[in-house]
């Protein structure tokens, strides 16, 4: 009937197939849930973080340089809690940790923040803020809590200086000096 050959490429055949799909190559969707438009199609796997460029990698990137002070809500952050000692400050991860910090008002008080950037953009979801107070006793027994008190006066605080910030950079970029707007022909 059929040679061993030809057994072996259609058994071959149809194992690959099976793990293939089995990896999940093929999923049917359902039209409903995808927008028709490719650009809303494309922000929404933006959004998700699916998706790849393939020419990405050949492109020439010297002159696209993003700066953490260019940042103004990191900038601000970095400002409001200039005080505090930091543990670690992540400019592509996008989170500030501080260290333990205590005045010497209080020195079996301390605190502790995490500020998580969610979007650059300035706006009261952009940040996610956490403090963290340690209590400890004359024993040296500590118990660390979150404490929510400060973390609304917290974000308005660096809301308000980022848009300050942002406010100066718009300002600053609409007024160049004339020499930069004229053409090279007529600055003379």
């Amino acid at each position: 009937m059929f040679s061993s050959k030809i057994l072996t490429k259609l058994f071959l055949s149809l194992f690959i197939l099976i793990n293939l799909n089995a990896c999940g190559i093929y999923r049917p969707t359902d039209a409903r849930e995808f927008p028709p438009e490719p650009e809303k199609r494309v922000q929404k796997n933006f959004q998700e973080g699916r998706g790849f460029q393939v020419m990405d990698g050949f492109k020439n990137k010297s002159g696209n340089f993003e700066f953490a002070s260019s940042n103004e809500l990191w900038r601000a952050s970095l400002d409001t809690i200039n005080f505090m000692p930091l543990l670690s400050a992540d400019y592509s991860g996008g989170l500030i940790v501080t260290d333990w910090f205590s005045n010497s008002s209080q020195e079996n008080d301390s605190i502790k923040i995490s500020i998580r950037f969610l979007t650059n953009e300035i706006r009261s979801d952009a940040l996610e803020i956490k403090i963290f107070k340690k209590e400890c006793d004359p024993n040296n027994s500590c118990k660390v809590r979150d404490d929510d008190s400060l973390v609304d006066d917290l974000k308005l605080s660096i809301l308000k200086k980022a848009a300050e910030y942002n406010k100066n950079n718009i300002v600053k970029s609409k007024k160049r000096p004339l020499n930069t707007i004229l053409a090279p022909s007529d600055r003379n």
